[in-house]
């Protein structure tokens, strides 16, 4: 149920900007140095997306300003981004760029429910491996969708970048043209290096001016951005004409959109000491803004995790930094369009190869490959799907290869051990005579760990394997996890019992699990009997007095028998 309360939680307030006054100095000198980053990139991630510079561009002063007002963190910077890129790469081949603006329309309402809903802390669930293993793959994609830009041919038919790449290198090849190379490693090296030399310098907008002046000096014939317009879009709703069509893609882009955003504010979360991003609010404003990308047309933004670190190292504190940065790139736009129309797209490549080498945490890489066997072919899996496939099957993929081993992992842990301790305790209740009795023909069982669908069969197979008893008590208090399938096979076992004459005594002190076993049959033969107890003293009590009255009725039915006989008369 959705409360006021709740509800105003996802809304902008007063407190968005409660450390402005004394930090908004520094929150416009974080937000124009993080305009100066995202120039290069949003021009960049534009172009390779497919739907072009201006698209790029826009995207990134329209949906950065609404997740700043909108969004859940303080920190977060939005915008196109390469793992976007990745995912729009085959919908503008095989639906169009027309289809984007709709797509996005129908992202941002998908993940503005999800925030609404509550949805912002499932991305917690996605392991570790996942998350780097779609990362890595994500470079490697970034990257193979650079190589026909960088190297000045035509873009190659196909959907798979890697398949893409390798055309593209082989028509170079037949018609090399090594001027495009030069800009190539130009941009490539400036990119790398300056941040080495210092970490303030913009490295990226320094080798894509560097690039430019190169490229318009020598001459050389590549190709350039194009013209550009000074003005925003007016705003307009997208064709929603084929919305039934388009609706499996936005769901993917929807889940991506979530997932990078909130990974991104989470990390953001970490580099400085404001108030931590709430992740539904978070949800909330990433839908606005792609609502608002898609209106100005747009691509699907997230939120940017390079740019998003830099308005953090840079003294960001409230909002007004990021809200700043898509003013300054408007203010750009408008006085330097023409400009950055002469940009050669073999600069953007370079800046795009350098990023998609600084998405590897190789240290991270290292730890999850040397943690587990499992946790490794986890990561190498989800990092091949995203190169192979797309970025939503990847991450399908690994999250269901890791629930399953998970699972196998945990229904391992379920044992069923064999009290001999509490047999003791019910012996020394009785007589001498009758301690040996006990002894043979009553068993406790204890049941540790979960109980459920992958560990129900295990436990069915060994518990009704016992035989030559007349009571077997199962104690279910350290029972970490109970579901309806573990129920279901509870209920079978004292079924299984029943029907050989051994009587089962139940220890369940759970009410939950009280209830499900009552909800799925479980309990109506044991209540009848009296044989459920909430306590050990009891159960084990229930026990003694159901053997010693099975024992008493045994020797009377021998004595009966051995009276018969020898009354009987002789043949």
């Amino acid at each position: 149920m959705i409360t006021g309360k709740r509800f105003a939680g996802l809304l902008p307030s007063r407190k968005d900007y409660a450390e402005l006054r004394g930090g908004w100095g520094s929150d416009l000198l974080a937000g124009v140095t993080v305009a100066v980053v995202a120039l290069p990139l949003a021009l960049a991630f534009g172009v390779a997306s497919g739907v072009g510079a201006t698209a790029g561009l826009v995207t990134a002063i329209i949906a950065g300003a609404a997740a700043a007002v909108f969004g859940g963190s303080n920190l977060q910077v939005s915008g196109p981004t390469g793992a976007m890129t990745v995912v729009l790469v085959p919908i503008v081949a095989n639906r169009g760029v027309g289809s984007v603006a709709t797509i996005a329309l129908l992202a941002g309402v998908i993940v503005i429910a999800a925030g609404v809903l509550g949805l912002g802390k499932l991305v917690t669930l996605i392991p570790w491996p996942v998350v780097e293993g779609f990362t890595l793959g994500i470079a490697l994609v970034i990257a193979a969708q650079q190589v026909p830009m960088a190297l000045g041919v035509a873009k190659p038919h196909g959907d798979n970048a890697a398949l893409v790449a390798g055309r593209a290198v082989a028509h170079f090849a037949g018609h090399p043209h090594f001027a495009v190379l030069g800009l190539l490693a130009l941009a490539v090296t400036l990119t790398a290096v300056l941040p080495r030399l210092h970490r303030s310098l913009p490295a990226s907008l320094i080798a894509v001016v560097a690039t430019t002046l190169a490229a318009v000096f020598t001459g050389a014939d590549v190709t350039v951005i194009g013209d550009l317009p000074r003005t925003l879009p007016s705003p307009s709703l997208p064709d929603l004409s084929s919305t039934m069509a388009l609706l499996s893609p936005a769901v993917a882009v929807a889940a991506l959109v979530a997932l990078e955003s909130l990974l991104s504010a989470r990390v953001a979360d970490g580099m400085v000491d404001v108030a931590r991003h709430s992740p539904n609010r978070e949800l909330v404003g990433q839908g606005i803004a792609n609502v608002a990308s898609a209106l100005f047309g747009g691509m699907p933004a997230t939120g940017a995790l390079a740019r998003t670190a830099v308005n953090a190292r840079t003294g960001a504190r409230t909002r007004l930094a990021a809200l700043s940065h898509a003013l300054v790139l408007a203010l750009l736009m408008a006085a330097a369009a023409g400009i950055v129309g002469r940009i050669p797209l073999v600069a953007l490549a370079g800046v795009l190869f350098v990023t998609a080498y600084r998405m590897v945490e190789r240290h991270a890489i290292k730890a999850v490959v040397r943690s587990t066997h499992t946790d490794a072919a986890v990561f190498a899996l989800t990092a091949a799907a995203t190169v192979v496939f797309d970025l939503v099957v990847a991450v399908e993929i690994g999250i269901v290869v890791a629930v399953i081993t998970a699972l196998v992992h945990l229904a391992s842990t379920a044992r069923l051990v064999e009290d001999d301790a509490s047999v003791g305790e019910l012996a020394e209740m009785a007589s001498e005579q009758e301690h040996a009795l006990l002894r043979e023909h009553v068993l406790v069982y204890r049941l540790d760990g979960p109980l459920f669908f992958g560990a129900a069969s295990r436990f069915l197979a060994e518990l009704t394997s016992v035989s030559d008893v007349r009571v077997v008590v199962l104690r279910l208090g350290n029972l970490a996890m109970l579901d309806a399938t573990g129920a279901r096979a509870l209920s079978e076992i004292i079924e299984q019992f029943d029907d050989r004459g051994i009587a089962v005594v139940l220890k369940v002190s759970s009410p939950a699990h009280r209830k499900l076993l009552h909800t799925v049959g479980a309990l109506d033969r044991l209540d009848r009997s009296g044989h459920v107890a909430s306590d050990l003293p009891t159960a084990l009590a229930h026990a003694r007095t159901h053997a010693l009255r099975g024992a008493r009725e045994l020797h009377l039915g021998l004595a009966l028998e051995t009276t018969a006989a020898a009354e009987a008369p002789p043949h």
